[in-house]
């Protein structure tokens, strides 16, 4: 597996995995131990990025992750999160909660669970708006010093935040949603992550399996599967979108490659240090997805998705009404 390097010098495998789905959100829960394996399968074949948070389950995730890596602890990259009042609030309606003295706190629960004694990347799930930006950061260099985490990264975070979190503490990377069919960090968030060299690890960059072309307008979603509430994923959207999966199947035609391979290279082509993490239950699925990094768009491919994709913009919002805290700021 290639490396790409994140912000401050954080090696990483080209392509990352989002551990998410195995524990939550997308349905019922893997079995434990066939999730343990794919994840190790994932570290066999040279994956070495692992994304999870305390909210995913709650908890469930951060535990799974934890006891599947701590073998080959040493050997690879994981990232965790903190920012969500999960005691206090619950599912679609929780609300961000980041202030110091919490952050010292649920620090040690993911420690804990994660079966280590460092976590490689704390990322902030959502910008908390009742915290100054400089207290978190400032908090997060706290538990740097004391070698609790070893780098700082952000989630859907708007441009104020960033700024003002890296003044503090150096920022390593930004987690926020990304993917052809989701461009709106090229206004402004990606020119100013280049600024500061700050990398970028875009969630869903398959648009949640929208964009592998397994999602069609007659596909049905259980009570707890997340797509189930956001517009983008009505009938009426799925249909409108289809045009994503239209263009990318043709370049993947023109490739031999699947829709998911086309999707994640298009990503990996936009900057070197963009590095996507694809999440999965399936291990053909990672198989698939690792294959991505191997692909090359020239510009002439790049160009022609473009035009064919211009003036074209995702139809449906990303998260109802009632998950505005989703989207950050």
């Amino acid at each position: 597996m290639k490396k790409r390097t994140l912000g401050q010098g954080l090696e990483v495998s080209a392509i990352g995995l989002g551990c998410m789905g195995m524990s939550a959100a997308f349905g019922p829960a893997m079995d434990k131990q066939e999730a343990i394996k794919l994840i190790r399968a994932a570290v066999e074949r040279g994956e070495t990025f692992f994304d999870t948070a305390e909210v995913y389950g709650p908890y469930a995730n951060e535990e799974l992750v934890g006891e599947a890596l701590k073998p080959v602890r040493e050997q690879v990259v994981i990232a965790t999160k903190f920012g969500f009042d999960i005691e206090g609030s619950s599912g679609f309606a929780r609300q961000p909660l980041s202030k110091p003295d919490h952050i010292r706190k649920v620090v040690e629960g993911s420690l804990k669970r994660l079966q280590t004694d460092y976590i490689d990347l704390y990322y902030q799930h959502r910008v908390d708006p009742n915290t100054p930006m400089e207290d978190v950061a400032g908090a997060i260099k706290e538990l740097v010093d004391q070698g609790k985490i070893r780098h700082f990264g952000m989630s859907e975070a708007g441009v104020q935040s960033i700024r003002r979190a890296h003044a503090v503490h150096p920022v390593t990377a930004l987690q926020s949603e990304y993917s052809l069919w989701f461009r709106e960090p090229e206004q402004q968030i990606i020119p100013l992550l280049e600024e500061l060299g700050i990398g970028f690890v875009p969630f869903a960059p398959l648009g949640k399996g929208f964009l592998t072309g397994t999602v069609g307008a007659d596909r049905s979603f259980g009570a707890d599967d997340f797509r189930s509430k956001q517009p983008r994923f009505s009938a009426e959207n799925r249909q409108a979108n289809q045009v994503f999966v239209d263009v990318i199947n043709k370049v993947a035609a023109e490739k031999q490659a699947t829709a998911a391979q086309i999707a994640l290279a298009w990503l990996l082509a936009q900057k070197p240090w963009i590095v996507p993490i694809p999440g999965t239950t399936k291990l053909h699925r990672l198989e698939e997805n690792i294959v991505a990094a191997e692909i090359v768009l020239d510009a002439a491919d790049l160009n022609s998705i473009e035009a064919a994709l211009a003036g074209v913009e995702m139809a449906g919002d990303r998260y109802p009404p009632e998950n505005k805290a989703m989207a950050g700021r």
